[in-house]
């Protein structure tokens, strides 16, 4: 059922703003071998900013916060957002540094393997949690991941949960953090294997994947989600859990369809939709996602997720 919206959802966006360089092979080389690709791309990404458009194409105003470098991909960088109708104002450009870079290699699964080298965006500081201070007045959520320092993104949460702003936290790339601040974010929303980095347990199913989101709760998570790719996604939430599955799509990739449900998820609820439905609507944003090659450019508008909605092709 389609949520009738008083006015458009404020996102704001504290992350990272990258150039995705994509090379597809039919297998990836094993060390010391050379295979031959089929394809090269240089697509703008990140995935602060591929939240971001996908967040203003599913129709919510969005402020990105973050910095670029000074180098030639930079302007490409700002283009990309300020076309899909992101807020660009808060972006800061450092000088003597490069813009983020992501190495991309694709198989003929579609499966992706990615190289980060995060150049400006590690340099993120009390600046941006300032503009971020100031853009979270009105907001309804914050959109975080790990491609900038971490201390920077758990200040800013602290700030919008003193402010009433819900944050939703995407731990990718995955690395340990301290137990203490997970009560510092309203979602945490890892995919399978960031759920075994943070906890230890190999997600192959929701089973152990209701364990995972388990201990992401005894830590302090308010919501812990897990998503499996096809297989859905499992939540914790207060006294619930839950599954929602997955849409049945033909994959042409699968770069940035976390980005894509993470966007989705914080429109949805920003807009009132009960929470499984906000999740199924998530769900949807992601599987169209991966339909389509690249990280920005792939991201879905609200007509194509509500689309494959009204399918209701999910998985059993």
């Amino acid at each position: 059922m389609k949520v009738v919206k008083t006015r458009k959802p404020k996102i704001v966006v504290l992350g990272s703003i990258n150039m995705d360089l994509v090379a597809v092979a039919p297998t990836l080389p094993t060390p010391g071998q050379t295979v031959m690709g089929s394809d090269f791309a240089t697509l703008p990404g990140g995935k602060g900013a591929n939240q971001a458009v996908a967040a203003a194409r599913l129709g919510a105003d969005v402020r990105m916060i973050g910095r670029v470098g000074d180098e030639v991909f930079a302007p490409t960088l700002l283009e990309s957002l300020e076309s899909n109708g992101v807020d660009v104002s808060d972006v800061m450009s450092t000088p003597g540094m490069s813009s983020g870079i992501a190495v991309i290699l694709l198989d003929d699964y579609r499966q992706n393997y990615i190289v980060g080298i995060y150049g400006a965006n590690m340099s993120c500081d009390e600046i941006q949690v300032e503009a971020a201070s100031r853009a979270l007045d009105g907001a309804d959520a914050l959109l975080l991941q790990m491609e900038i320092p971490f201390d920077i993104s758990l200040e800013a949460a602290q700030v919008a949960q003193q402010k009433g702003v819900r944050v939703i936290y995407d731990p990718a790339p995955p690395s340990e953090i301290p137990f203490s601040t997970y009560d510092s974010f309203n979602i945490v929303a890892p995919n399978q294997s960031e759920a075994e980095v943070l906890t230890g347990v190999t997600v192959d199913g929701p089973e152990s994947a209701y364990e995972a989101a388990s201990i992401l709760r005894e830590r302090g998570a308010r919501t812990a989600l897990i998503k499996m790719g096809e297989q859905g996604v499992v939540y914790s939430s207060g006294d619930c859990v839950g599954y929602v599955p997955a849409f049945d799509v033909e994959a042409a990739d699968t770069v940035a369809a976390g980005d894509g449900f993470a966007a989705a998820l914080a429109v949805a609820l920003a807009e009132g939709q009960a929470f499984e439905a906000a999740l199924r609507f998530a769900n949807a944003a992601g599987a169209m996602v991966v339909t389509k090659r690249g990280a920005q450019d792939a991201m879905p508008d609200r007509g194509e997720v509500e689309r494959l909605l009204g399918s209701s092709q999910v998985e059993p």
